[in-house]
Order: C-alpha cells, then sequence, then structure tokens
C-alpha cells in the first residue's frame, strides 16, 4: 500500500495552520507537506510535528504571490538573487524541522523575456539550488504545471521537465509528478509514471478535472495506486486536492485504500 501523505496547505484548512497537523494524523495521515510554512516558527512546527508524529514530506521554496499571477520565479531572468535567497530561506527551515525535499516551481514565462532566455535562467538556478541543497542532504523537485490552470507556465509537461533535469545535471534534482497536472495536459499516468520512475522523487495527486477529491473526476485512483505499487514506487504519494465539502467528508478513498 502507499505511503500517503497529506498536503496541508489544501487539505484540513478550515482549520488554521498549526491544527491542521492534529487533523492529519487523526484522519490517519503520517506525513504532511506543506507549501510555504515561513510565517510560522521553525519551533512551532517541528512540535506539532512530534506530538502526533508525523513525517514532513516536503516543502516549496517560496514561489511569489500567487494570487498576483506569480508560480514562481526560477525562470524569471532578473529575479536571480531573489530566487537566491529564497533557497538558503527554504533549506535553513527545512534543516529546523526535518524536511528532506524541496519542491521547485519555474514560473510563468516573462512577457519580456524570450523562450530560451528563461530557460537558461531556470537551468542556471537550478543548479545553484541543487547543489546548496546538496551540501545538506536534501533532494530538489522540478514540479511540472498544466498550461490550462497555468497558462504560460515553464514547464507544463513532465517531458519538458525532464529535458531541464538532463540540462541541470545533478544527481539531488528529481522529477515531481503531480497526476493531476499531468492528466490534466493528456499524459498516459500509468505509462508515464512506469516509465519515469527511476527519476520520480515525489508523486501528488488531484482528481480530474477539478482538481477535487477520489472520485470527483475521471482517474481511476484504486488502479493507480495499486499501479504504484506494483512498478516498485516506494516514496510517499500525497493528497493535494481541494475538497468539495469538508476534508473529513473528503477521505472515503483514504478509509478504502
Amino acid at each position: 500500500m502507499p505511503r500517503f501523505a497529506a498536503n496541508i496547505t489544501f487539505l484540513f484548512n478550515e482549520l488554521p495552520f498549526l491544527d491542521r497537523f492534529e487533523a492529519a494524523a487523526h484522519a490517519g495521515f503520517r506525513g504532511v507537506e506543506f507549501h510555504h510554512p515561513y510565517e510560522h516558527d521553525a519551533e512551532e512546527v517541528l512540535a506539532r510535528l512530534a506530538q502526533w508524529k508525523l513525517t514532513p514530506v516536503l516543502m516549496n521554496i517560496r514561489a511569489g504571490d500567487h494570487r498576483a499571477g506569480e508560480w514562481g520565479f526560477a525562470g524569471v531572468p532578473g529575479r536571480e538573487d531573489t530566487f537566491r535567497l529564497c533557497v538558503a530561506e527554504a533549506i535553513a527551515y527545512a534543516q529546523k524541522i526535518g524536511v528532506r525535499q524541496l519542491n521547485c516551481l519555474a514560473g510563468v514565462r516573462a512577457s519580456s523575456a524570450g523562450a530560451m532566455a528563461c530557460t537558461d535562467t531556470l537551468v542556471a538556478n537550478l543548479r545553484h539550488a541543487a547543489d546548496a541543497c546538496a551540501h545538506k542532504n536534501i533532494a530538489l523537485n522540478l514540479e511540472p504545471i498544466n498550461a490550462i490552470d497555468a497558462p504560460g507556465y515553464l514547464v507544463a509537461t513532465s517531458d519538458f521537465a525532464m529535458h531541464i533535469i538532463a540540462r541541470v545535471d545533478r544527481p539531488n534534482i528529481k522529477l515531481q509528478y503531480d497526476w493531476y497536472h499531468a492528466a490534466m495536459m493528456g499524459e498516459d499516468l500509468f505509462a508515464t509514471t512506469k516509465t519515469l520512475l527511476p527519476s520520480i522523487g515525489h508523486i501528488q495527486f488531484a482528481d480530474m478535472p477539478g482538481r477535487h477529491e477520489p472520485g470527483s473526476g475521471e482517474i481511476d485512483f484504486a488502479k493507480l495506486f495499486a499501479h504504484a505499487d506494483a512498478i516498485g514506487y516506494a516514496g510517499w504519494i500525497s493528497a493535494e486536492y481541494r475538497p468539495l465539502g469538508t476534508t473529513t467528508e473528503s477521505l472515503g478513498w483514504l478509509n478504502g485504500a
């Protein structure tokens, strides 16, 4: 059976952030991840993890103001200094709470820069981040984001993500494979998960369309979870969806897994 983690940026958000750890543990999760915990003291987060015996699976490097249309800035020329500061911040925070994987969002292509310039910036920034993470024994993930939800996003498919990862050429950079984003881009989830298995550092999921819980859309999660087991995926699989009702009401898939 897969090891399931809860993305508590998406799940249990009817509760204050620090109360979501308890809710995740009571629901049966043994791991949690989150996007940007930086407004909370790391010692507080560490205490909640310890209290509820939760593994901190993953967190994001800061990705800017999502409400303003930012989806990261690793591939935005002129933002290199900001990106490096955010990498240092994320590594320091991750060390304090025991996170061993950081996720990096490439960002939307800058209107003032060409595709090649953005790609070259992304590669250089990822090399810097991977090297900085390697010094602290942390893995770096690159996540494709579908171009429907994020028009102009630099890395929209797993194929292009693998092209970037090959160019970065660092042993600790992996693919963060989100089945929702991949399905939105028309990828065959079963075939691609198997083909890219050696390069996958982490898997996330939501049903498609809608980005809600399993059973709300078109993806056969029972078969997909079994497939991940069968091909030998040993990492965490994180629920990163928007519940249609309360989070607890959305967890039928977990209780039946």
